[in-house]
Order: C-alpha cells, then sequence, then structure tokens
C-alpha cells in the first residue's frame, strides 16, 4: 500500500468518498503496475483514464509513429504530434494529466523474445492492440506470468471487451482456440471505425482494470461483452474454460496464425522500381483496389481504373498486359493479383505495388496523402 499525500487526496477527492474505493483503494491503485500494449485507439482512453485514476506506474509499448488519419480516434496525441513515437507522445500526455505517476514507454514492438521480460512484475495487461498474433502472444505471456488482461476489440460499429486469465477463469484460447484465417479479419484501416468507438470500448477497459485491481464489483471474467453503437445496445456471452493443454512457452504468433509471408504466385513491385520501369517505357495496367470513398481521398498518378479487390474477380481485365495492383499499404491489391493467379492469368503478368500508398508517399513523393 502506497501513503497519500495531500495532493493525492485532493486530486482523487471522489474516488474517496466512494464506500468501493476510500483511502485503501486509491492507496491500492497507486501501487498498481498496469502494462499496455498499444498507445493508440483503445491506448488513449484506456491510458488517459488510468492515469487520470491515480495507477502509480503504467508501462507504454507500441512502435508505431503518429499518422493524421489516427487523430480521427486517438485522442492521446495532437495534429503537432503528426510523425512522432506514440510511446513517446502518450508520456508527455500522461505526465501532464497527472505528474504524479510513474511512466515507462517502450517505443518497440511486443515480440516472443521481449513480452515476458517487459511485463512481468505487473499486475494487469491492457490490450490496444489491432492484430489477432498479438492478442495471443498477449494472452500467452500473461498465463505464463499468471497475470490477468484486459481485452478490447473494435471494427465500424462494434466493439468487444473482456477479462481474461483473472483468477484461474478463462483466457483467449478459451474463447477462440484457434485463430480465424487472415482474410477473414479486415482491418479498422480497410473497413474503418467510428472515431468515438475506441472511446467507448477503451473507457470499459479501464473500468475493468480498476476494478480487477481493487478487487470490487463483477469483473468481465468468462463473458464477452459486445457494444454495437448503431443501435446503442450492449449484450454478453459467457464462456468457459475449454479443456486444452497449457502454455508452456512462446510461439511465433505470426506463424500461428497463418500471417507468415509465403511466396505469393505474383511479384512485388516497390513504388521506386515501378517508377523507375515506367520511365523505361513500361505501360503496365495501374488497378486501384481500394472503395471509391478511398479513392477520393487520394489516387496515385496514372491510375488506369477502381476495382475494389472483392470485385476482381468479375472485372474481365486482359490477359495479355502487365498489371499492377495497388492499395492503401498492399494488402487488398495482393489479395486481387493472388486471386486472378488462380484463375488462369499469367502469374508473370500480374503485380502488388509494395507498401501501396504509404510507401508511395515515402520514396516516391511525400505530398500524396497518408490516411
Amino acid at each position: 500500500m502506497e501513503e497519500l499525500s495531500p495532493e493525492d487526496r485532493a486530486r482523487y477527492a471522489r474516488h474517496l468518498t466512494l464506500p468501493q474505493i476510500g483511502v485503501d483503494g486509491q492507496s491500492q491503485l497507486k501501487a498498481s503496475r498496469v502494462f499496455c500494449v498499444g498507445a493508440g485507439g483503445l491506448g488513449s482512453p484506456a491510458l488517459l483514464y488510468l492515469a487520470a485514476a491515480g495507477i502509480g506506474h503504467l508501462s507504454i509499448i507500441d512502435d508505431d509513429n503518429i499518422e493524421r488519419s489516427n487523430l480521427q480516434r486517438q485522442i492521446l496525441h495532437a495534429d503537432e504530434d503528426v510523425g512522432a513515437s506514440k510511446a513517446e507522445s502518450a508520456m508527455l500526455r500522461l505526465r501532464e494529466l497527472n505528474p504524479s505517476i510513474s511512466i515507462e514507454v517502450h517505443p518497440q514492438r511486443l515480440t516472443s523474445e521481449n513480452a515476458l521480460k517487459l511485463i512481468e512484475g505487473h499486475d494487469l495487461v491492457v490490450d490496444g492492440t489491432d492484430n489477432i498474433p498479438t492478442r495471443y502472444l498477449v494472452n500467452d505471456a500473461c498465463e505464463l506470468l499468471q497475470i490477468p488482461w484486459i481485452y478490447g476489440s473494435i471494427y465500424r460499429f462494434e466493439g468487444q471487451v473482456s477479462v481474461f486469465n483473472l483468477e484461474g477463469g478463462p483466457t483467449y484460447r478459451d474463447l477462440f482456440p484457434t485463430p480465424p484465417p487472415p482474410e477473414s479479419v479486415p482491418s479498422c484501416e480497410d473497413g474503418g471505425v467510428l472515431g468515438v468507438l475506441p472511446g467507448v470500448i477503451g473507457s470499459i477497459q479501464a473500468t475493468e482494470a480498476i476494478k480487477v485491481l481493487l478487487g470490487i464489483g463483477e469483473p468481465l471474467r468468462g463473458k464477452l461483452l459486445i457494444y454495437d453503437a448503431l443501435e446503442m445496445s450492449m449484450r454478453t456471452l459467457g464462456f468457459s474454460v475449454i479443456e486444452r493443454d497449457p502454455v508452456t512457452e512462446l510461439i511465433d504468433y505470426e506463424g500461428f496464425c497463418g500471417m507468415t509471408k509465403v511466396k505469393m504466385p505474383f511479384a512485388e513491385i516497390t513504388p521506386t522500381q515501378y517508377s523507375a520501369r515506367r520511365e523505361q517505357g513500361w505501360a503496365p495496367l495501374f488497378i486501384d483496389t481500394r472503395n471509391g470513398t478511398e479513392a477520393s481521398i487520394v489516387t496515385l498518378p496514372n491510375t488506369d481504373g477502381l476495382i475494389p479487390h472483392e470485385e476482381i474477380l468479375t472485372a474481365n481485365l486482359p490477359k495479355n498486359r502487365d498489371i499492377v495492383f495497388y492499395c492503401r499499404s498492399g494488402g487488398r491489391s495482393a489479395m486481387a493479383a493472388y486471386a486472378l493467379s488462380q484463375i488462369g492469368y499469367d502469374s508473370s503478368k500480374l503485380f502488388n505495388l509494395a507498401g501501396g500508398i504509404h510507401a508511395w508517399h515515402s520514396e516516391i513523393d511525400s505530398s500524396v496523402l497518408k490516411y
């Protein structure tokens, strides 16, 4: 237990008057250590409220830098922070909010090699990630270290929250024993997300974190909360521990989730390589595989057509010409090239613009908008 200073008593006065918290509970929060994976959409509200609540030590890991398209929902950061490290930006903002807490940042990716070392010694993990492999990694590290963690997920207008590995309760592997196919899990970049949605879900995560740390209320242990912003509804689904082998080590989670890169039946071409070949007279079809809304934001020069990747098989593209596909970051365009390679198109004539518009911004023209 940490003793509260006069400044603490003034700052947390509204907590101190709650019977479920009081001086002892606030002292417990001050003594707590929370590890947050990600300082983006979910991490922003979760970290803001955990810092404001007086969690004594926050550790933040995020290897990403701030882009302007993040600011619609990642409220930890400001326009002047574009290009800066999310982890470093988060630390500066949280210190402004509550200078009395301790903050440690790791501007790097959480991996099988560093997860146990970084998470060990914390009381709780808050998951603010946006990909399946990292969720399995967080789950397995917490299972090995016997630490509970708060799960959150967002997509378009829907969010999910649960509490895993709490006092012998179910884990992420009990709810999702096997990972879904990579192509069935669209990203927020591809599908979009309502800007306020991570604020709702991240705030619920912070609420669950405080409840777990204090041992109050009924955490979402063995329950998955599903929030629908369009219907303004919440429902919970129950789940329990299943019979499975215990986690004994951390593994290759990209491979486990089927996301390890394999040689594809088409060529990857960088924007630099593409531009150089065009200057030498190469004239492939240049096809945008995003949707019309995205195309209205930015389109690369010399684009010959817009064909959303899910419509590529019915587009009747010529088989006797080289075709270069592009999208925001290279994922959907790769799916388009792969789909055509499977129905008789000459793979040697199919190309994916590696890194898409983001790579074009970095390699060719920084005035091309990243979003």
